[in-house]
């Protein structure tokens, strides 16, 4: 059966993107959340630099956090540069940190970041999904249809 597509965010710069978590996981539901950032972090995003390939979103008490997501420390910052692995508060209604805390409550499930970027109002934000880990013949059924869209694909330019 079909998963249905995720809901799309008005992305206007995508800074940096997960692009193994839709291999590693099933994705649930989707989010999107502000971050809590300090003025050289900002500058240091609005330059390109950051990643979040090996991060992960948590729930401490009633608040979300951004944990191991790597922005590195601005260039021309000076004794006021920031900490380039800190964890960093994400902003969240207390509906939808509830929703992530029963989320995360089911077993198997976990909060993965799939992309930092800058909206159209200018400010950064995290599309964060609840997902579940694939197993092993989940990634290779994965693999497999991957590979027959893209011959799909070649045959029917071959022949139109």
């Amino acid at each position: 059966m079909a998963r249905p597509k995720p809901q799309a965010f008005e992305k206007k710069k995508v800074v940096a993107e997960n692009r193994r978590a839709r291999f590693e996981y099933f994705l649930e539901e989707f989010f999107e959340a502000g971050i809590a950032l300090s003025g050289t972090e900002v500058k240091s995003l609005r330059f390109g630099e950051g990643t979040i390939a090996e991060s992960y979103a948590e729930v401490r008490g009633n608040e979300a956090w951004l944990v191991n997501a790597n922005i590195p420390e601005f260039s021309h910052g000076n004794r006021f540069n920031h900490e380039p692995k800190r964890p960093r508060k994400l902003l969240l209604h207390v509906r939808e940190i509830e929703k992530l805390r029963d989320g995360i409550g089911r077993e198997g499930m976990t909060m993965i970041p799939l992309s930092i970027y800058f909206n159209d109002r200018g400010r950064a934000k995290v599309e964060l999904a609840l997902a579940k880990g694939k197993k092993l013949h989940d990634k290779r059924e994965t693999i497999k249809a991957r590979d027959w869209k893209r011959d799909q694909q070649r045959l029917l330019r071959d022949r139109g």
